[in-house]
């Protein structure tokens, strides 16, 4: 059970870390220090973006404790730099995510936090839709570019394009010319991801000509026989999953029956083509490994948060966000529009999201 907590600094108290339900939002006031560190920036946050704790990856990178901040997506103005802080200074608007362990929650007024996690929002880009959508747009760069290196007249097959993650990997690949593949999960994302494709439209639109829609709410077994018809029997260059089914008989509920069970991906793969997959605990058989290799195709995990757990490649990941908020600024990555909700009801929000990982919510502040 979540409960109600103070406009200020909000952390999560592990009752039973061993169970997402055990959570509740308790009161936690920090009071903040009047002289920043070298490369500290004092934000007031605008817009904080809530995102479904990972407790199994935490504990994965050491980080065990009692409270643990919720909301790390934060867009907001500067209000006092660190001595040594270059990138910015006061009333310049910034937008960045908190790293792993960061022991400040992105839900209160006011936030430290090291320059080299922030970078410049474009001032015609509201703090709310860049705090909602900068996961999200930070997940598909990192699957597209970093694991997959597309390029022009590769062949993308997205999953669930429908999903706010899908949405942003279609709009990126489209953007670099990329032939696309999706999966739609309902009547209603079947028409919205059909709308994505515009019939006229300026030179930016005809890129989205490219987009082709998969309806696999009626039967799943139809996606293979699709994919190897728009493909010449070739298959796709990239998958990119939000998770698989491991076993045919895997259908507890109506989500998992949508998922396409591994063996259906390995078989829409091209030669030399690429799994790029969200399932953290993924098992391949045998068999599946050996159609692999006969394909000479290769698979990866997508997880976005190793980009603050290490500063091995601090500067890549800066480019990377701010080239997400470049393109969303111009209107390259436009991303479902969230309704932001008031601070008192982010508990109900942040209850929703624990159980529905899927789902998105901003709070404005």
């Amino acid at each position: 059970m979540l409960a109600a907590y103070l406009p200020y600094i909000v952390t999560v108290s592990l009752v039973k870390p061993s169970s997402c339900k055990a959570l509740y939002l308790c009161f936690c006031v920090q009071i903040l220090p009047d002289v920043l560190t070298s490369h500290q920036v004092r934000v007031q946050v605008k817009a904080c973006g809530l995102s479904p704790l990972d407790l199994k990856l935490l504990s994965d990178v050491g980080i065990q404790r009692d409270l643990i901040p919720v909301g790390r997506e934060v867009a907001g103005v500067v209000l006092q730099v660190g001595p040594k802080v270059t990138f910015f200074q006061p009333e310049d608007e910034v937008v960045g995510i908190l790293p792993l362990d960061s022991t400040c929650s992105g839900l209160c007024d006011v936030v430290d936090i090291d320059e080299h996690y922030l970078v410049q929002k474009p001032e015609k880009l509201s703090s709310v839709c860049v705090a909602a959508a900068l996961r999200d747009g930070l997940s598909a760069y990192t699957a597209l570019h970093t694991h997959a290196r597309i390029a022009p007249g590769h062949t993308l097959l997205v999953m669930d394009g429908g999903s706010s993650f899908g949405l942003m990997c279609i709009q990126l690949a489209c953007y670099h010319g990329v032939k696309v593949l999706t999966t739609s999960h309902s009547p209603q994302q079947h028409t919205f991801l059909e709308q994505l494709r515009p019939s006229v439209g300026n030179l930016e639109d005809l890129v989205m000509r490219f987009l082709i829609v998969i309806p696999v709410y009626n039967n799943s077994s139809d996606l293979l026989p699709v994919v190897l018809e728009e493909t010449g029997g070739l298959g796709v260059d990239i998958v990119i999953d939000s998770g698989v089914r491991l076993q045919e008989e895997e259908e507890e509920d109506e989500e998992k029956k949508l998922l396409p069970h591994k063996h259906d991906i390995i078989s829409v793969l091209g030669v030399g083509g690429h799994w790029v997959t969200s399932h953290q605990d993924l098992q391949l058989d045998p068999p599946d490994c050996r159609l692999l290799h006969l394909k000479s195709a290769s698979v990866s995990f997508l997880n976005p948060e190793v980009w603050t757990a290490s500063s091995a490649q601090q500067g890549r990941y800066l480019h990377i966000l701010k080239d997400i908020v470049e393109k969303m600024s111009t209107g390259v990555l436009r991303p479902q529009p969230e309704e932001a909700v008031p601070l008192y009801e982010a508990t109900v929000a942040m209850e929703t999201i624990q159980r529905h990982p899927k789902k998105k919510a901003v709070v404005q502040l």
